[in-house]
């Protein structure tokens, strides 16, 4: 099995040529540098590829356990975690008033993608903090956030958040876990939560649990979720946290992947809590921490996708089968083949236009955070909030199918176990399903994120990537890559007027064509851009292979889009019309 590599060179490449890093830092007043940023990922990398890589084939074959009631992770995980927390990654882009480093959000996400490539299930346990780190902070009193959230921050704790129950999934609505008040303010958590990811572990240290309750007075639905911070262990009086709270581990779930990750069934049982934010404002609340972890997500589908193409052109190049196209040389390495050099692009299309986009994404997160102008500040929070479900499903729609085509390289290796592919296949259609699943992404993008300001984020979005494509089309080499972007950004704004304001079948039937759609122009985009800076980055290698990536993006992936289109235009009729019973 190949080691992995860290992408260092193409980060280096997009924030130096690309995504613009060292002008977007000077408007936000940061002060990181390009030259600093690729310091801090190759540190990054380095961990990823020595200290995570290596447990991730072994973590996956031992997996958790449950053990009299408590959570083993698999040989090597808690020494592994702490080392990570040790080096202060825990805290990377963490707010400094709390103990963070205060470091773009463009690090974090890349990092993510590095530890999402290298092992998966030990990253969520990282990002899961991090998502309860930001819910903390931007709903919980002072008081709380002063006991909750440093060590939370150095990784000393680790978060969870408690959502789904065996009745309630995407439909929050129907959760019955009940908080009852006690009289010094905390309440009292009673209820099943199941698929809580990162529920339980053997790092030591507390795990604070984000979960969601109805007070006794709540009204029905999700006007009356409320959030309550719910931890493994209570303040013991003296300063320590050695109290354990009315809450155990039921069960591990037996899962198609990620076996190193403990997904838990967790049971509280009058456990000891307090209130996040306002009562019956929970679910708002906990979007903070849901939005933080549908990009994660979406990040794991990218590093995923990169690692399953890292194995396969090793493979392609080693493999010796059938002759060569002009029938002289045989046997000849598969990647002279033309269908496996198509699968392989196909996969190499996707990752570094992914990685692109969300490098511009999380860059609109910093502007949205730190930019002194409040407009800005709106119109960088707008793009974000209208990627974020497109991220989410687009990257992991696109990061398993990535992994599927890299599985087929290997022909029948590849459903062996010793050949370490078919992990990335099980690992990765997680990514589809939690945090909400693809079709309510695709949902919420056309039913919510089009209508944001009456349409006028969206429209902006398109307005950029077509300043952007006009300008290409003036470089010699770069024209017909901006014209099929051109032409498929103008298809995108067509279907996007039609769906404005169509019946709910019809949104329904359409949604995730749609953000197909929407993910395709916006890679294309991203590859126009790609293309532009690599014509005056240098002739080396990397900017002659994004030349041809590109060309071959714009011929193979964006003709996809027609079709796309001719399926959106087709309704709901065809979907609909057929007779429930006769299903």
């Amino acid at each position: 099995m190949q080691d992995y590599t860290p992408p260092i060179n193409d980060y280096a490449f997009l924030l130096k040529h690309v995504l613009g890093l060292d002008a977007h830092m000077a408007q936000l007043d940061m002060e990181v540098d390009t030259d600093l940023a690729i310091t801090i990922l190759e540190e990054a990398g380095r961990f990823c590829a020595d200290i995570a890589f290596p447990l991730n084939r072994s973590g996956d074959e031992e997996g958790s356990r449950l053990i009299d009631g408590a959570v083993k992770t698999p040989d090597g995980f808690p020494e592994a975690y702490r080392a990570f927390a040790r080096a202060g990654w825990t805290s990377l882009s963490a707010d400094v008033a709390h103990g963070g480093q205060g470091l773009p959000f463009v690090l974090q996400l890349w990092l993510d993608e590095m530890m999402s490539a290298a092992n998966l299930s030990f990253g969520l346990f990282p990002g899961l903090g991090r998502g309860a780190t930001e819910a903390i902070a931007a709903h919980a009193s002072n008081e709380l956030k002063a006991i909750w959230l440093p060590p939370l921050i150095s990784g000393e704790w680790t978060g969870a958040m408690a959502l789904t129950e065996s009745s309630a999934g995407t439909d929050l609505g129907l959760l019955r876990t009940k908080a009852v008040p006690h009289a010094n303010g905390s309440y009292a958590i009673s209820g099943t939560k199941i698929f809580i990811s990162c529920g339980d572990h053997d790092f030591g240290g507390n795990i604070v649990h984000l979960v969601l309750a109805r007070l006794p007075d709540a009204p029905a639905g999700v006007k009356g979720i409320s959030l309550f911070l719910v931890p493994k262990f209570l303040p013991d009086g003296e300063g320590g946290f050695t109290l354990r709270n009315s809450m155990s581990v039921g069960a591990l779930e037996q899962k198609m992947g990620i076996h190193a990750q403990p997904t838990c069934v967790m049971n509280y049982d009058g456990a000891t809590g307090w209130l996040v934010g306002e009562a019956h404002r929970g679910l708002a609340a906990m979007f903070t921490m849901m939005n933080a972890e549908r990009l994660f997500v979406g990040i794991q589908g990218l590093g995923l996708a990169g690692a399953a193409y890292q194995q396969a052109v090793a493979y392609a190049r080693d493999r010796l089968q059938g002759r060569s196209s002009d029938g002289t040389r045989s046997p000849v390495p598969i990647i002279d083949h033309a269908d496996v050099r198509k699968m392989l692009l196909s996969v190499r299309s996707f990752v570094e236009g992914g990685r692109a986009l969300a490098g511009w994404t999380a860059l609109q997160l910093d502007r949205a955070r730190h930019h002194p102008d409040a407009v800005e500040r709106a119109h960088a929070d707008g793009l974000v909030a209208l990627l974020t479900p497109v991220v989410k499903a687009g990257f992991t729609d696109l990061g398993f199918e990535s992994t599927v085509l890299a599985q087929q390289v290997f022909g029948g290796h590849g459903y062996i176990r010793e050949w370490g592919v078919e992990q990335y296949v099980r690992d990765a259609r997680i990514a589809q399903i939690y945090e909400g699943t693809n079709g309510v992404q695709a949902m919420d993008l056309v039913g919510r994120k089009l209508a944001l300001e009456n349409g006028a984020v969206a429209e902006r979005y398109f307005a950029l990537m077509a300043e952007d494509l006009a300008r290409a089309q003036e470089v010699s080499g770069v024209q017909d890559i901006a014209h099929r972007t051109g032409e498929a950004l103008a298809s995108l704004r067509a279907v996007t007027a039609h769906l404005r304001g169509v019946d709910a079948d019809s949104a329904g039937a359409a949604a995730t064509d749609y953000l197909r759609l929407f993910i395709l122009v916006s890679l294309g985009w991203m590859w126009t851009q790609m293309a532009v800076a690599a014509q005056g980055a240098g002739d080396d290698r990397l900017c002659r292979a994004k030349q041809d990536i590109a060309a071959f993006f714009a011929a193979r992936m964006l003709p996809h889009s027609k079709g796309l289109v001719a399926a959106i235009e087709a309704g709901a009729q065809p979907v609909m019309a057929l007779n429930e019973d006769l299903f």
